[in-house]
């Protein structure tokens, strides 16, 4: 397995944000993590992530303890909902900066941009762009290092159609070129027209773990969203 998370917990003042969190990931997975606010996704991305520790358990990558920073740090690249980037500089000296930190040429930086047809908005402040372009060069920017597996946290939350649509084109993509996707999801249909698996978490606990057409016809589905 690529991914193991073993009895993961996090806490939160007197509540559990997670609890005893177990499942394995095999590499090529496209997996929607849902549930309702406050049920631990994006504290599960964040921990995935290396953003914040969990309070007990592990997190092996490859065998790799995710604590692990040095040897891990190119195998996950993680987009949160709110894009991670310097606002007040260009789309390109943002790329620069995080392929300097993370000791990445910078031709790579001039392929993201070309990848991702951000070559015309290179000079361009971040605080300029709309929040579906400043999504684009946050995707980008996790992909700097070409990680094996990708983290996204509600990827297309706030865009319009057009971006959106876009969005799912690009994980498509890159699970086409056998990339694992983790991402967090409100949205059905982006669950049914992306995801291959399921994972629900309700109040901390994982509820469900299935295909997401088992997902959309289980009982938990209809207790929970009807």
């Amino acid at each position: 397995m690529q991914l193991k998370i073993l009895n993961i917990e996090k806490w939160y003042d007197q509540n559990r944000g997670l609890k005893q969190i177990s499942f394995e990931v095999a590499q090529g997975e496209l997996i929607a993590i849902v549930g309702h606010n406050g049920a631990g996704k994006s504290t599960l991305l964040k921990i995935l992530a290396n953003w914040i520790l969990p309070d007990s358990g592990i997190v092996l990558i490859d065998g790799i303890d995710l604590k692990n920073r040095t040897a891990v740090v190119k195998k996950m690249g993680f987009i949160p909902e709110v894009p991670n980037l310097f606002d007040s500089f260009s789309v390109q000296y943002n790329l620069t900066l995080f392929a300097a930190l993370s000791k990445i040429s910078t031709l790579r930086v001039e392929e993201i941009l070309s990848e991702f047809n951000l070559i015309p908005f290179r000079k361009s402040k971040v605080q300029s762009l709309s929040k579906g372009l400043k999504q684009r060069v946050n995707i980008g920017r996790a992909l700097l290092t070409d990680p094996p597996i990708l983290l996204l946290d509600e990827p297309t939350s706030g865009l319009d159609f057009e971006m959106t649509r876009e969005i799912y084109r690009l994980l498509s993509t890159m699970h086409g070129a056998d990339k694992t996707i983790i991402f967090t999801s409100h949205r059905p249909e982006e669950i049914r027209s992306l995801a291959t698996r399921v994972i629900l978490l309700h109040e901390g606990c994982i509820v469900f773990d299935g295909s997401t057409q088992e997902y959309f016809e289980s009982e938990t589905h209809e207790r929970l969203y009807a």
